[in-house]
């Protein structure tokens, strides 16, 4: 470690961590938001770029604040905390942006506002805890050792409720994932109240689309079950066999749902997919509409990196607000 040096951080990198300059080269530093001027200790130099450790605030933010979970700074999990909420919106929207210029070659991506999420705290229906030697809880940061938690100020009271449970009973080494509900243990959107705001989001932008919707990597069918009484046939695809059965069961008989792989499954019943690669398969027209016979109206994915197709509209959420993790809600340009 050196010696400390003072910084103006400019931005904040997808990841959480602040950006500025030094010896020609970026700087990322932890725990600091754009506008600050801090203090703090390189620790490591790679050829590109270094990484530094926060020392001190020179000049605070007017978005700082002070985090609500004890043990933020020391858990991997949240990388927000000491930012408004607000703040925090306007960062991981021009992330967002920002990423689809870079990787996805959109000059001007069509971003619509966040869909935010009405609480802060306490809205997680599900965590994973991990066990060792004694110690339940969290990764700590950027380490595989592990940080004993007692409460996750994120998690509901129903989870936390499940986490004491669970520190009081002795487990044994190993993780454990612990949810609010009873309901079957297959995928789920981790914030309820987002998750349904995006089903009415999803609702509003498929239009008047009718016919066959196929619903890949569909789970337990998030999308298919709100949608399935507009189409005439229903067809959801999953690699997850337990998440397909729990689909089964209440399903009506427009809906069909098979296990296998979503990509073989794919390319059997269609014969182009508009948008599955898109840096392999780029047949669009001149205004940039897709060529492909199939209309790719929605796409909700979790990773806000992946390489994009040609969208309509861009629609990020915070389904996880205080983590590093942002996902986007993308309706085709060739969908009206």
């Amino acid at each position: 470690m050196t010696a400390a040096v003072e910084l103006q951080i400019t931005d904040v990198a997808f990841g959480g961590k602040g950006v500025a300059r030094a010896n020609g080269k970026a700087v990322f530093v932890p725990y600091v938001i754009d506008g600050e001027t801090v203090s703090a200790s390189i620790t490591r130099e790679h050829k590109k770029f270094l990484e530094a450790e926060l020392e001190s605030i020179v000049t605070a933010s007017p978005h700082r604040v002070e985090p609500r979970c004890p043990y933020f700074g020391r858990c991997g999990g949240c990388v927000y905390q000491h930012i408004d909420y607000e703040h925090q919106l306007a960062l991981k929207w021009r992330q967002v942006k920002e990423t689809l210029r870079r990787i996805g070659g959109l000059k001007e991506p069509p971003m619509r506002p966040f869909i935010p999420s009405p609480i802060e705290y306490e809205y997680r229906n599900r965590i994973t805890v991990h066990v060792r030697d004694g110690a339940v809880g969290f990764f700590r940061r950027e380490s595989n050792k592990l940080l004993d938690i007692e409460r996750c100020p994120i998690a509901l009271n129903e989870v936390n409720a499940q986490l004491a449970e669970l520190r009081g009973s002795r487990p044994r080494d190993g993780h454990y994932t612990l949810r609010a509900s009873a309901a079957p243990r297959v995928f789920t959107q981790a914030n309820d109240t987002v998750a349904a705001a995006m089903l009415d989001l999803v609702d509003r932008l498929l239009g008047s689309a009718t016919g066959t919707l196929i619903d890949a990597y569909c789970g337990a069918g998030f999308f298919s079950k709100r949608l399935r009484g507009r189409f005439g046939k229903v067809i959801g695809i999953d690699w997850d066999q337990h998440a397909i059965a729990v689909a089964r069961e209440d399903a009506n008989e427009n809906e069909t749902y098979v296990a296998v792989d979503v990509e073989t499954e794919l390319g059997a019943r269609l014969q182009s997919i508009a948008c599955n690669r898109p840096e392999q398969n780029d047949s669009r027209n001149a205004d940039g509409t897709s060529t492909s016979p199939i209309d790719l109206r929605f796409l909700q994915s979790c990773d806000s990196r992946a390489r994009p197709c040609h969208f309509k509209t861009i629609v990020p959420d915070r389904f996880d607000h205080p983590t590093r993790h942002v996902s986007t809600n993308c309706r085709n340009r060739g969908s009206g």
